[in-house]
């Protein structure tokens, strides 16, 4: 008897344990639209420019680019969490560069949602971007 209450018990637990997870709402989804590509004439050099919307409360994840970004924020206020340095949130208007290789993450901390341009420099065939664990 002892054994069947043990996974009675084991078996309600992991089913609202279950429930709970499924019905926790999905994290805000970023979005990118890619707005030009440009091949550059420089041994495989490529610009490519991207509008990327992250919705309140929305975060890209950390990740690296092969490659140089600038951003120009144009709505919204984006917190940036980089490698090395002080996390700092830029407002519209407001530009700000991410060197070849550093880890970082734009966060939007605010009520409304966050629109920016991002322009790459790099080579043309790498990856944008690799997620960092």
């Amino acid at each position: 008897m002892k054994i069947f209450v043990a996974a009675s018990v084991a078996a309600i637990a992991a089913a609202i344990v279950t429930s709970a997870i499924a019905a926790a709402p999905a994290a805000p989804q970023v979005t990118r639209k890619v707005l030009l590509t440009q091949d550059l004439a420089s041994a495989g050099g490529q610009v490519v420019e991207i509008m990327v919307e992250i919705p309140a409360g929305g975060r890209e994840g950390k990740h690296t680019h092969p490659g140089a970004l600038v951003v120009y924020v144009q709505e919204g206020n984006l917190t940036l969490d980089y490698e090395g340095k002080p996390t700092v949130t830029y407002k519209p208007g407001e530009t700000f560069f991410i060197e070849t290789g550093k880890v970082h993450e734009g966060i939007n901390n605010g009520t409304t949602g966050v629109k920016a341009i991002a322009t790459y420099v790099g080579v043309k065939g790498q990856p944008l971007a690799s997620p960092v664990p």
